[in-house]
């Protein structure tokens, strides 16, 4: 994966650091879901999970496909790296456009970490030659809706009453 993805930022004077996820992550991935509120959950699985720890497995479990990749953000503290956000990546190839999925710990909310860690997905994706890239979301996720259109997505039309489908073309 580009070493691009290893940017190291800060928010609000702590270090936060954006890489890959690996198979040794699954642990830390699944402490991180069970630690977000349950709004935070449902907003990110578009409803309700108790199966968290399948979910953490499977977010890692392609790390060596080219085409489906998961991005950790994470903050160290005492020597430990501890994730405050995730996004899931995957080409679809039949469609011809990447799906993802994202979440920051409630705490980070607003703070910027969803938009970096976006920037870093989409840079990833377009060095991959993918040039199209989308989400959906409850449409009672404003939060979502408000992180996606900062980062230049557009509502495609094609969600339903229930949901928003956006989409951005990547720069190539």
């Amino acid at each position: 994966m580009s070493q691009l993805l290893l940017d190291i930022e800060s928010v609000e004077g702590r270090t936060v650091r954006i890489r890959p996820a690996s198979a040794s992550d699954v642990e830390s991935l699944s402490i991180y879901f069970t630690s977000l509120s349950a709004t935070s959950r449902n907003k990110r699985f578009m409803g309700a999970r108790a199966d968290i720890a399948v979910v953490a497995a499977e977010c890692v479990a392609r790390t060596s496909h080219p085409d489906h990749f998961t991005l950790l953000a994470e903050i160290s503290q005492e020597g430990q790296g501890t994730i405050i956000g995730e996004t899931r990546y995957a080409y679809n190839a039949a469609a011809r456009h990447g799906d993802f999925a994202i979440s920051v710990a409630d705490v980070f909310q607003r703070k910027g970490v969803g938009l970096r860690m976006m920037t870093a997905m989409e840079r990833h994706a377009s060095d991959l030659g993918h040039e199209m890239i989308a989400a959906e979301t409850a449409r009672v996720n404003a939060e979502m809706r408000g992180l996606a259109k900062k980062a230049g997505f557009e509502d495609t039309g094609l969600g339903d009453w229930q949901s928003v489908h956006l989409a951005k073309r990547l720069r190539r």
